[in-house]
């Protein structure tokens, strides 16, 4: 007996959809992050691209006393300052972006080609830039630290009492803790487990924990490497001689501050380039305004008191 094809009694699901429109999103780029330091950090300007942190030299020799009545007694002194003081450069972080003027004139409805190729383009930018901010071995927080200022956990997890120990270092108008969201999530842990859990304070619409007073903000460019990474504590701003960041104004075709997009043409080819360049670089002004807590770890947490791993 022959099969018999089943009836269709309306219209399916594939075929109605060839005559539905699709809402398209925007390009979802899984790398952006909030980037909480660039916000967090007060910007300065920087002229020619050069920044010349002048100093006082042996700041304690600056001699000053309670005079007593005989005025012949005053003491006389002077402000030296450092002949060669460090100068800063600003580093570019910088791309050409290619798009084939076929593609940007014939798929660009709903969503412009171009703008959104320069869109995700610069977020990538960003996103390196906040990474040379830490990480620069030239300028980065990381290896801008005082031997001074460098902290080493007590137990291995990061604990309250480490945190103190920071705040001990960074004592003069601390701003914010700066490390990687799992060693966030292990300092609130060890603060649970000793009953001091961490209160938390509302910064951009988002929430941090807080440490004394102080939010502890995350950023996934603060490296981790085989379970242990690092906290930074800052003082940030030229008037409290903290941490700044710094970047080069008025850049032809500027976006945003540093940031600046040029057309450079359309080759034979029909391709049209676009060059994106972010100046920056960041400055510690005095060696008090940073600390670190080195090798915290933050191996996996199994959900029993007192067990890491």
């Amino acid at each position: 007996m022959a099969d018999t094809a089943p009836v269709q009694l309306a219209l399916g699901d594939s075929a109605a959809r060839q005559l539905a429109n699709a809402t398209k999103t925007a390009p979802i780029l899984a790398t952006i992050s909030p980037r909480w330091l660039t916000h967090l950090l007060q910007w300065v300007p920087v002229e020619a691209g050069i920044y010349r942190l002048n100093k006082v030299r042996n700041p304690q020799d600056v001699q000053v006393l309670c005079a007593k009545r005989d005025e012949s007694e005053l003491p006389t002194t002077f402000v030296d300052y450092e002949t060669q003081p460090r100068e800063y450069f600003l580093n570019a972080v910088s791309t050409v972006l290619d798009v084939h003027t076929r593609v940007s004139d014939l798929y660009s409805s709903p969503h412009d080609q171009i703008k959104e190729q320069l869109r995700l383009t610069i977020e990538t930018i960003k996103e390196k830039q906040e990474s040379e901010l830490i990480n620069n071995p030239d300028y980065g927080l990381l290896a801008s630290v005082h031997p001074d200022q460098v902290v080493y956990p007590l137990t291995g997890a990061p604990t309250p009492d480490d945190f103190d120990e920071l705040l001990s270092k960074v004592w003069k108008e601390p701003a914010f803790f700066l490390t990687h969201p799992l060693a966030i999530a292990a300092f609130g842990r060890e603060c649970t487990r000793r009953g001091v859990p961490p209160p938390t304070v509302s910064l951009f619409g988002s929430q941090f924990l807080t440490w004394r007073g102080i939010p502890l903000v995350p950023s996934d460019k603060v490296p981790v490497a085989d379970g242990k990474t690092k906290v930074l504590l800052l003082r940030v701003g030229d008037k409290r001689q903290g941490v700044v960041g710094l970047y080069q104004p008025g850049l032809p075709g500027e976006q945003s501050p540093g940031l600046s997009v040029r057309f450079m043409g359309i080759s034979r080819n029909a391709i049209a380039s676009y060059l994106i360049s972010l100046y920056c670089s960041l400055a510690v002004q005095t060696e008090d305004a940073l600390a670190v807590l080195e090798d915290v770890e933050v191996g996996k947490y199994h959900a029993y008191p007192d067990t890491y791993r």
